[in-house]
């Protein structure tokens, strides 16, 4: 089967800033595939370049294995969803979905059905004659789904669709958009500088950083296995531990990076499990998270180590205070070496 999108050495410049710099990547057909980074990491560009909306310096673009470099959007079978959801204020929002058929010259009748059955997908059937200015942030946002989707592309772009929404809200668009998807079977290509959005939704994740893709793997690869100093500590919280201190510690002289909740506080005069890595420091200060507490702790003059400890319910924090002399040991397992 041919990829749904495939990039092959893209590159593209503004002036002497490189926000792409020979990029390839696959994305499968039905796939949720996110786009990961910081600003000005090269997403968003990489989004614009497979829309449509920008041309590569040099590489290759392709759809379905058809060659689309130089195609404009129109003619390319995706539709984009922006953060601003971009819709008419003066239309309603039936009319707001079915512009795009309207666009097309699809029939009224026809296009208010298919209005209809859109709008039913994304749970909003009853308000179809409302003005956007009456609805709220989550429900603009699936008007703008239903709009984008009712040309049926192969393809659905989102570019950091859910970055405009409160917390509670994004939370409960993420479901939405993942349970969307999975119905559809439509390809998303999904931009966000949230680490949890694309953990949480995509089937795999490419990690930009500086125009380049740091790694691109599954999300329970990316946090159990970061290959670089950057995408451990991009994707979720970790500590990177440098070549000479982790010799010190008892390891090879190799970087490796470890999650703070995977480093043990060694309770009293308790030894350390056989095997384990383990070494000594002082509390510099504990922050109480609710069902964690996160310590920093400082192991050598070059090194401060987080770790995370679980809150237990109805008990007394034993979380050590700062200035206390602790001692910790971790899995030589859970040290993940690092490339250079």
């Amino acid at each position: 089967m041919l990829p749904a999108i495939e990039l092959r050495a893209i590159r593209r410049a503004f002036g002497p800033i490189v926000a792409l710099d020979s990029v390839s990547l696959t994305i499968a057909p039905g796939e949720f595939f996110a786009l990961l980074g910081p600003s000005g990491s090269g997403k968003t560009t990489c989004l614009r370049l497979i829309a449509g909306f920008d041309q590569p310096d040099s590489g290759t673009i392709l759809l379905d294995g058809d060659d689309v470099t130089s195609t404009p959007p129109f003619a390319r079978n995706v539709n984009t969803v922006f953060q601003d959801y971009a819709l008419f204020p003066h239309m309603t929002v039936a009319d707001n979905v079915a512009y795009g058929l309207r666009v097309r010259g699809v029939a009224a009748a026809e296009r208010a059905r298919r209005a209809r059955e859109m709008l039913d997908l994304v749970r909003l059937g009853e308000f179809g004659s409302r003005r956007p200015h009456e609805l709220s942030g989550g429900q603009r946002q699936r008007v703008a789904l239903a709009r984008a989707l009712i040309n049926q592309p192969r393809v659905l772009l989102l570019d950091e669709p859910l970055g405009a929404l409160d917390l509670k809200l994004r939370e409960e668009m993420q479901a939405e958009l993942k349970g969307l998807q999975q119905r559809l079977g439509i390809t998303f290509v999904f931009v966000t500088h949230d680490q949890d959005e694309a953990l949480s939704m995509a089937d795999r994740v490419a990690v930009f950083s500086n125009g380049r893709i740091e790694q691109l793997d599954t999300p329970r690869e990316l946090y159990n296995r970061p290959q670089t100093a950057f995408v451990a500590r991009f994707v979720g919280s970790a500590n990177v531990v440098q070549g000479e201190t982790a010799q010190r510690l008892g390891g090879p002289a190799r970087a490796f990076a470890i999650r703070p909740e995977l480093i043990d506080v060694l309770p009293g005069t308790a030894a350390a499990p056989e095997g384990h890595m383990q070494c000594a420091g002082q509390v510099l200060d504990a922050l109480y998270h609710g069902a964690s507490s996160r310590m920093r702790v400082q192991v050598d003059a070059q090194t401060i180590l987080a770790v995370d400890q679980a809150e237990l319910r109805g008990a007394a924090s034993a979380t050590p205070t700062a200035g206390t002399q602790v001692r910790l040991a971790w899995h030589p397992d859970h040290a993940v070496p690092l490339r250079d």
